[in-house]
């Protein structure tokens, strides 16, 4: 796959009939995917979501989880995906105690996801989970793969509200994603949970991987429209919101710490952590963003 000469991953084509694989795991019992999925009042759609993400991965014959984050829903949402835990073993269910954004229930589901790939996507089945081999496939060696809606199946007043800001986007953080709204995407597990992740910064969550090191990439995928409920989010409002987050991603791009150790000396060569004299330091070491105080790093 050819690359720009900035060194960011173009969309990765894919060989006919490509289906992804899950990784063999380490650890005896443990998956190798963990599918992770928000849902804010999505009571009509979890368990038809949840039926088609089983259809798709079982066939793929290696293990997975699905964790659903329930963002503070006020139906009966909770009540659903507590029944699906129930009798699936393989299902998870993380419960906010309030409404806290995407953002936030994505972070809850990296910490708790046990695969060493992680996929995300809506619970309201507007991502198809048929593309999900189709990102698995491309991973090869990226780190993170993005789904992009190339016709996206929306009113076009959201159409619009999203070009404008994924526009605006590619233009400040030059990362190469066309469309960072989609949340279908697939990424291993130690990229992820080494964001520093604030309210908002979902929709820059390749910027940030591109700024620690890690190769980003995209593939086209499904889009299909909302069946049941509404959206949650007003399009120019969140236009609005996204594009003020935008200047705080700038500037932690911006001001992260980008360092190459050109010699070491002293100590035992034998030592934990040691590298031989010389050794370049591992990009995503020297392009570290700095947590706010009281974060996780």
């Amino acid at each position: 796959m050819g690359e720009p000469p900035d060194g960011r991953a173009r969309p990765a084509p894919l060989a006919p009939g490509a289906v992804g694989r899950l990784p063999a795991r380490a650890a005896e019992g443990e998956p190798g995917l963990s599918v992770i999925i928000p849902a804010y009042d999505e009571e009509p759609n979890v368990e038809a979501c949840y039926r088609e993400v089983v259809e798709v991965l079982e066939p793929l014959g290696r293990s997975f989880e699905i964790i659903f984050v329930d963002d503070g829903s006020t139906d009966g949402t909770f009540a659903a995906l507590a029944a699906l835990a129930t009798a699936d073993p393989r299902v998870r269910v993380l419960r906010f105690r309030r409404n806290a954004g995407q953002t936030a229930a994505l972070a809850a589901g990296f910490r708790a996801a046990r695969g060493d790939l992680v996929a995300t996507l809506d619970a309201d089945l507007q991502n198809d989970p048929r593309d999900i081999p189709t990102l698995l496939a491309a991973l090869g060696p990226y780190d993170a793969v993005c789904g992009w809606r190339v016709e996206r199946r929306d009113p076009w007043t959201k159409r619009l509200a999203s070009r404008v800001a994924n526009a605006v986007r590619r233009r400040v953080t030059h990362d190469g994603i066309h469309d960072t709204g989609c949340m279908l995407k697939v990424f291993r597990r130690t990229a992820v949970t080494r964001l520093p992740l604030y309210r908002g910064m979902h929709r820059f969550l390749p910027a940030l991987l591109q700024a620690e090191g890690f190769r980003v990439a995209e593939v086209p995928v499904r889009h299909r429209p909302r069946r049941a409920g509404r959206s949650k989010y007003g399009n120019w409002t969140r236009l609005w919101a996204g594009l003020a987050d935008l200047w705080a991603v700038r500037w932690m791009v911006r001001r992260r710490l980008s360092y190459e150790i050109a010699e070491e000396r002293g100590g035992s060569p034998a030592g934990p952590g040691s590298r031989p004299a010389g050794a370049e330091v591992p990009l995503a070491s020297r392009a570290r963003a700095i947590p706010a105080p009281g974060e996780r790093p």
